[in-house]
């Protein structure tokens, strides 16, 4: 028998983990649950759009808000999020994230304007920014060893199957039922798994931690603040008192927190991971990811439904391809990216993603759907796809491993942030086909989407590093 000597000469006693919990892998299968409802409500709404802008008599900047609200707050608070989980425990941070999105998806169903749906909509994101990291500090705490990266595993395909099931099942619940169901359905769910999970994941002690409070939200407005001068634009102009002041004010706000952050003993976001080639290559282009597919979803809905006239039900099944296709790019990078490294396959999947896109600049107002608009959209995605990976990567697996946390925080934040502003974006390029029910506004804001992933792919070639990224972290990111 191997015998290890400390330096006093006595035997070193050996290393004692707890007996694994034998409810660890159902308690997983609820917390996976319970993010796979986050990500769904990202893209379960953009079907449900044409119709709820009938019932409720919302404008285009409203439809614009009724997607960017919910990833604006989980995105801008996610990092709070992780902070509370160290504060008060992961369980209870997950609870009361759950329990606030529950009641926020009752509270936007139950809408009857414009007002209560946005309401709800913000409401939904501060639950998820709770809800999120806490669960994934569960995952990474019950589980270890080789167990823990198949959890991870897990973890991880939530992302693509949420963002498949969200179109599927927003087009099926807004043709059915109707569009207050995409909201409903999260009820009974988030009603069961507050009763499970307390019985199922164990009470952790809270450990002290710091709450930058001003700096979550000097950074959440000063996004909200440049999304609202993004799409004033699309109505005002771009040199108009009520896009320029908005914009004005985000740089303002970014500025303070930028100041906050240098003068806090524990930051919300270190901002020195941005001097990490890595990091900041990775937190790139995942925001450009995410805008482009994100901005996918939202305008193919809105061209689908308003302007050819398809059913919600018909757009969400057109739109499962695109989503599978995204799947199917983030398996392919992973096993790519070891291989070719993090430059050959970020360039090699912006270019796939503008080539795919090229098509989708002359869309007309009667041209065949099935080869005008779909391959595009297959191909771009699986592009994107390819993407999302190479970001996760680059970001967590060229940094040392003592600074994976903090990576994987940034490149989160900017994932929610991302579809954000591609949607802002994208609307206000946009207006004219909206509004006008013309098909020049949707090709002039693609052409935007292929412009800007050509762009992505340039950029990349000088700020996404060479070599090949470690890939024996697991995966960090939703």
């Amino acid at each position: 028998m191997d015998t290890t000597h400390s330096p006093a000469g006595t035997h070193a006693a050996p290393e004692h983990h707890p007996p694994a919990d034998p409810r660890r892998w159902t308690a997983l299968a609820l917390i996976c649950l319970a993010q796979f409802m986050l990500v769904l409500d990202v893209t379960v709404v953009n079907v449900a759009l044409p119709d709820m802008a009938a019932d409720l008599h919302l404008d285009r900047a409203t439809l614009t808000w009724a997607v960017t609200a919910y990833t604006l707050c989980f995105g801008g608070l996610m990092l709070l999020g992780g902070r509370l989980a160290d504060a008060l425990g992961a369980r209870r941070t997950l609870l009361a994230g759950l329990a606030v999105f529950t009641a926020a998806s009752l509270l936007t169903g139950l809408a009857g304007s414009a007002a209560p749906l946005l309401a709800g909509r913000i409401a939904q994101g501060v639950g998820a920014a709770l809800l999120s990291p806490a669960a994934l500090s569960l995952v990474t705490t019950t589980f270890r060893g080789p167990e823990r990266n198949k959890a991870l595993g897990v973890w991880a395909a939530i992302g693509g199957s949420g963002a498949a099931a969200g179109v599927l099942v927003g087009g099926a619940l807004t043709a059915g039922p109707g569009w207050p169901w995409v909201f409903y359905v999260n009820v009974p769910v988030g009603v069961a798994l507050l009763v499970l999970l307390p019985r199922l994941v164990p009470a952790a002690a809270p450990r002290p931690a710091r709450l930058d409070v001003p700096g979550a939200l000097l950074v959440t407005a000063g996004t909200g603040a440049l999304i609202y001068g993004l799409v004033e634009a699309g109505d005002a102009g771009w040199t108009s008192a009520r896009t320029l002041l908005p914009l004005a004010g985000a740089a303002v706000l970014y500025a303070g927190f930028a100041a906050v952050e240098r003068a806090s003993r524990a930051p919300l976001m270190d901002l020195r991971m941005f001097t990490r080639r890595p990091v900041l290559a990775g937190a790139f282009l995942m925001l450009v990811a995410t805008a482009l597919l994100i901005g996918y979803f939202f305008l193919g809905s809105v061209y689908l439904q308003h302007l050819r006239g398809f059913s919600a039900l018909r757009t969400g099944l057109l739109f499962l391809p695109p989503a599978v296709a995204t799947g199917l790019g983030a398996h392919l990078a992973s096993r790519l990216v070891g291989r070719l490294g993090s430059r050959g396959v970020a360039v090699a999947g912006l270019l796939t993603a503008a080539a795919g896109t090229v098509p989708l600049t002359r869309l007309s107002a009667d041209g065949s759907v099935y080869t005008g608009l779909l391959p595009g959209l297959v191909v771009g995605s699986l592009g994107l796809g390819t993407v999302f990976v190479t970001a996760t990567t680059t970001a967590l697996g060229m940094v040392d491993h003592r600074e994976a946390g903090l990576a994987s925080g940034v490149v989160n934040t900017f994932h929610e942030v991302g579809g954000s502003i591609g949607v802002a974006v994208l609307s206000t390029v946009a207006a004219s086909g909206i509004e006008a029910g013309s098909a020049g506004g949707f090709t002039d804001a693609f052409t935007v989407c292929a412009a800007t992933a050509a762009g992505g792919a340039v950029v990349s070639l000088g700020l996404v590093p060479r070599g090949r990224p470690r890939m024996s972290g697991g995966p960090h990111v939703h």
